[in-house]
């Protein structure tokens, strides 16, 4: 009776744990899927690797599931002037990240910090947008996480999904519509 409840345990356990991967596997499938074409938009426009984007932004909100993700659309834990307040199950939460609009604007911010702050800014004039590994390892030099393993964590995710596919990816026929009506 013993062995058969060891048994039974043990298999809901390694259940649990098939059903929690294939989810999360989902979750980033689908992350990818609803925003691989803002990152693309914004690697055409800024030269930050779309791989990066969404690579950072996966790794920093749980793509998509974390509370400030879900709550403050802030996809990348970029920090704030001030307060932000909001709720989760009822309770009222006081957070000192950024609340944006959209995911889209949580992105361009990201771009933005990438091209402008100083720490950061000398990576667009000395990579490439194909060469997110040196891009992924100067964002950490530059000191936007903490994280000894930060960059490797980054990379690791980029290169499960294949992220660096969509660096190579043509500008969204958008952009070339905009590019066109701008020359």
């Amino acid at each position: 009776m013993k062995k058969l409840l060891t048994i039974t345990l043990l298999s809901v356990s390694a259940l649990i744990a098939t059903t929690t991967a294939v989810s999360a596997q989902n979750a980033a499938q689908s992350y990818i899927e609803k925003f691989k074409d803002n990152a693309i938009r914004i690697m055409h426009e800024t030269g930050v690797p779309a791989s990066i984007i969404l690579g950072v932004a996966m790794h920093e909100s749980a793509s998509g599931k974390s509370a400030i993700a879900q709550n403050l659309n802030n996809q990348f834990g970029v920090k704030g002037g001030g307060t932000v307040v909001y709720y989760k199950h009822n309770k009222k939460v006081r957070s000192a990240y950024k609340r944006y609009d959209s995911v889209l604007d949580s992105f361009k911010d990201f771009a933005r910090i990438m091209t402008e702050r100083k720490q950061f800014s000398h990576l667009a004039d000395k990579f490439t947008q194909y060469d997110y590994k040196a891009w992924a390892k100067g964002i950490q030099r530059g000191g936007y996480a903490s994280s000894k393993k930060w960059s490797a964590q980054v990379l690791g995710i980029i290169n499960k999904y294949d992220l660096n596919e969509l660096d190579d990816d043509a500008a969204p026929d958008s952009i070339k519509q905009e590019m066109a009506n701008n020359e």
